[in-house]
């Protein structure tokens, strides 16, 4: 499936549960950039393919047998080659144990995987959990004790590297925030201020897209996920995260700040920064010219 039709399928999916769900308790957009970025992609054939995925949560009240009312929140975030390939679905609830929320989501992706291949399946995966979740609070986890085990066992670990560009970063609040997210969320990287901005940040997929979250509610000009990198770590520990990692912590980078306030950082640097973090090529990416070592 070529990419304009596999991004046009996409925001027809997105335009029907916008219209299906109207309100925002039933069904939210969380990445409006990645849908803005889409929607171009889609209007001007000659646009960048879009760099992140668009991010949506679809919320569903079902009954439980004792006649109370649960609520399921879905998390779906749209490769871009969806639905080529699967969505990336979690289901999550308060009454749900972290083993049947376990269940709950690998039985939901076998039922994908087992159905679809090349169709939209949001629709269809909603259905599904409005019609079995409720049934996994009152799974007797003792019966179920291995398979939850097996299913943690087998639970892989991502390793994310997010390139976050910024029409600028200049304010000290915004500043401290990156710097003090980023510390809480265990995440390294770094934050070039002045204009543009540049932010990098690495760790656990989770962390990341928590950082992720709260920046984007910031005030900015213009802001959104220049590139992204996603490493699969098979029960990846402590050890495997830290071996993945290009920065030891994430700390603000200056580079020879000039221009009549200091704001404009000197690029050369930055490049050769990247360069002996080898990450070169995301220069590129960022500016959309090669960059050149400076002696």
């Amino acid at each position: 499936m070529a990419n304009q039709e596999a991004a046009e399928i996409q925001i027809s999916e997105l335009d029907l549960l916008s219209s299906m769900f109207p309100y925002e308790e039933e069904f939210a957009v969380t990445d409006q950039l990645a849908l803005a970025e889409l929607k171009h992609y889609v209007e001007n054939e000659s646009a960048e393919v879009p760099s992140s995925k668009v991010q949506f949560i679809l919320n569903i009240k079902t009954e439980v047998p004792n006649a109370s009312t649960v609520e399921f929140s879905i998390s779906c975030a749209l490769p871009f080659k969806y639905p080529s390939v699967l969505p990336e679905i979690t289901v999550r609830s308060l009454l749900l144990s972290r083993s049947q929320q376990i269940l709950l989501n690998s039985d939901l992706k076998t039922y994908l995987m087992q159905n679809f291949s090349g169709e939209p399946c949001v629709l269809s995966a909603r259905e599904w959990v409005k019609d079995h979740a409720a049934a996994y609070i009152d799974k007797d986890l003792s019966s179920f004790s291995m398979a939850a085990s097996d299913a943690t066992k087998s639970e892989v670990t991502t390793f994310t590297r997010l390139w976050i560009y910024s029409h600028h970063i200049y304010n000290k609040q915004k500043r401290k925030n990156i710097i003090d997210w980023a510390k809480e969320l265990s995440l390294s990287g770094f934050c070039m201020p002045g204009k543009p901005g540049v932010v990098c940040v690495e760790g656990l997929q989770s962390s990341c897209e928590e950082f992720w979250s709260r920046i984007r509610r910031l005030t900015w000009k213009r802001i959104l996920i220049r590139h992204r990198e996603d490493v699969s770590l098979e029960g990846g520990g402590h050890a495997e995260i830290q071996k993945q990692r290009k920065f030891p912590t994430l700390e603000e980078k200056c580079f020879d700040a000039h221009g009549a306030r200091g704001h404009h950082m000197d690029l050369g640097q930055l490049y050769n920064f990247l360069e002996e973090k080898g990450c070169a090529d995301i220069f590129q990416m960022y500016f959309g010219v090669e960059g050149h070592s400076r002696g």
